[in-house]
């Protein structure tokens, strides 16, 4: 069948590059553009304690009744219809809260998409817990269970939905909702705490939920698991640590009373290490009550922690159900989010309507190798990994073979506190030009030899694809360590190691110590004459922050240390810095996607 009779028989205005020829199979059989989208605005439910919340209901316009598909988060309902063409983050009204999926896609299709604002957003009733808290998990159920009940529903529910509204499915999925009969989230981690505390390193990224989430009634959710005095005594403890104490916007956050003001971030200032707070938002902790089917999809960037954390919940015995992963490319986004609409519909169209796409058929893992498409895994890591070292070395190179001389002086640099200065100081390791395609895909460990003269200290890092004219290039690998969180020897690989962030163990100034630094994963083939090139820093704002005389914090990054600290970097015979790197010696060719075209 050619691919103009393919389209006509499916409905679909394309075919995916990443849909692969040898599996999918009865498109013909896909839900099609059927109906017209008919808005019920403004549609009132109630909570299992009496709270009132207000929801958009967007279903065929046609009698009878359809499967149905819950898009949840704080972000607000109303904005998630609006018309005014796909955004592209250049433009100045993109919105990173547009994430609720492709209404008009869906609803044409045959499936009815609910939009609610939880309680304490938009128009609800009841106070704002901030972002995934445990009570909008039970609201959700409830939720799921008011759809399924419905003259317009055939009482089967999926969730749908990017970012936000697909990290909270597996929230959702744990408490085990009757009516829910399959999840699909197209960004997702499994763990919370380490999204905002990358390596344990604060962050923040956090501080933009107090523009995303229209709030009418803000509730630290601290103030759910304390009492009011406790609060005010962590708020005022923490208000005295150097580095918030230096930061006019923490201390605004950290001296208000009654604490709504960003009531959410003030959560995160007051967590800084990991514990229950975090557990309650943490999808790790919860895969073995998971019992629907889950397609996980992620992407490779270097915003955030995703694919080590798509990875493992994959890879974990508990999450035992039917499940798929997809990890793609974050470099053509665009909002509202439509990239996977395709794919969306075979996962629905399989579990809601009992259409056999193929998809179950597929090897679990699909990757978008970045810059050369699609392919297959059965496993992650790569079982055909080859783990190569790249060794620091004097005048910054990066070389696969360590120095044989010990005891040579090490490379330092001075980290001075944002109060003093906005200058980024780093050091630097390049490796000569490589001399044949090189593929590295898969998890990235930094062992560094290092000693700071202070009890604690961040540790930022990036390794950069450098091409032959000195660019460098999109990499999305970033990684971080706070350096008083121990390691957990047994559980840890020396790609992948594993801290705990529970504590904090202060740091002997001076002392000589392996740090083992997780760095996000990779998925990549660097070409002949490019260059591997690793950054080591303390601090990484957006240097953006530079032009602007306001909104500072988002563009602060990693939380600075209000401290000057020297660091020095050991890489010699006896102590020897390393990468290591997910080399893939080869692939072989029925692993890559055999696309329509």
């Amino acid at each position: 069948m050619s691919i103009d009779e393919t389209l006509s028989s499916s409905g679909l205005s394309r075919i995916p590059q990443y849909w692969d020829r040898r599996y999918v199979k009865n498109i013909d059989k896909l839900s099609k553009p059927l109906y017209g989208v008919k808005a019920e605005r403004d549609v009132w439910m109630t909570l299992r304690d009496g709270t009132r919340i207000c929801a958009d209901v967007f279903r065929p316009d046609a009698d009878g009744d359809f499967p149905a598909l819950l898009s949840w988060s704080p972000y607000g309902k109303a904005i998630q219809s609006m018309k005014r063409g796909p955004q592209p983050p250049e433009s100045l009204v993109f919105d990173h809260s547009l994430e609720a999926g492709d209404i008009d896609f869906f609803v044409s299709r045959g499936y009815v998409f609910v939009i609610p604002d939880p309680r304490g957003i938009g128009q609800s009733e009841g106070e704002f817990y901030g972002i995934y808290n445990p009570q909008e998990h039970e609201d959700a159920y409830d939720v799921i269970e008011w759809m399924a009940v419905q003259d317009w529903c055939d009482g089967k529910v999926g969730m749908v939905g990017y970012s936000y509204f697909g990290i909270v499915q597996m929230l959702v999925a744990a408490q085990q909702p009757p009516s829910l009969k399959c999840i699909m989230p197209l960004s997702f981690t499994d763990e919370y705490y380490q999204h905002g505390y990358y390596g344990g390193v604060g962050n923040t990224y956090m501080s933009m939920y107090w523009e995303l989430c229209p709030a009418n009634a803000p509730v630290p959710w601290s103030m759910k698991m304390y009492s009011k005095e406790e609060v005010r005594r962590r708020m005022a403890e923490r208000a005295k640590d150097p580095d918030m104490a230096v930061n006019s916007y923490f201390q605004k956050i950290l001296t208000t009373w009654p604490p709504t003001y960003h009531s959410f971030y003030l959560d995160y200032l007051l967590h800084p290490e990991e514990g229950p707070f975090w557990a309650q938002r943490s999808a790790r902790h919860m895969l073995d009550k998971v019992k629907v089917p889950v397609f996980l999809n992620s992407a490779w960037s270097p915003n955030g922690r995703w694919v080590t954390p798509l990875l493992r919940a994959f890879n974990s015995d508990k999450l035992a159900v039917p499940k798929r992963v997809n990890v793609e490319d974050y470099g053509e986004l665009e909002l509202p989010y439509r990239s996977m609409n395709e794919e969306c519909l075979r996962w629905y169209d399989l579990w809601l309507k009992g259409v056999d796409t193929g998809m179950m058929e597929e090897p679990p893992i699909k990757l978008n190798i970045l810059g050369s498409g699609y392919r297959y895994e059965r496993e992650w890591p790569l079982a055909r990994t080859s783990w190569k070292k790249l060794y620091l070395r004097s005048f910054g190179r990066l070389r696969w073979e360590p120095d044989a001389e010990a005891d040579i002086t090490p490379d330092a640099f001075v980290h001075n506190p944002p109060n003093i200065s906005s200058e980024v100081q780093s050091l630097t390791y390049t490796s000569e030009p490589l001399t044949r395609p090189m593929e590295f895909t898969g998890p990235i460990g930094l062992h560094l030899f290092a000693s700071i003269d202070a009890a604690d200290a961040n540790f930022v890092v990036k390794v950069h694809e450098l091409y032959p004219n000195g660019e460098r290039h999109y990499m999305p690998c970033f990684g971080a360590l706070k350096a008083s969180h121990p390691i957990v020897p047994e559980e840890s690989t020396p790609w992948l190691p594993v801290h705990d962030h529970s504590k904090s163990v202060p740091v002997k100034p001076g002392e000589v110590r392996e740090y083992h630094i997780e760095i996000n994963p990779s998925g990549k083939v660097f070409m002949p004459g490019h260059r591997i090139q690793l950054e080591i820093k303390a601090m990484d704002p957006n240097m953006s922050h530079k032009s602007s005389w306001t909104g500072k914090v988002a563009s602060m990054g990693p939380i600075p240390s209000a401290a000057s600290i020297c660091y020095r970097v050991y890489r010699d015979a006896k102590r020897q810095s390393h990468l290591v790197m997910p080399y893939i010696p080869g692939t072989p060719p029925e692993n890559w996607v055999q696309s329509f075209d």
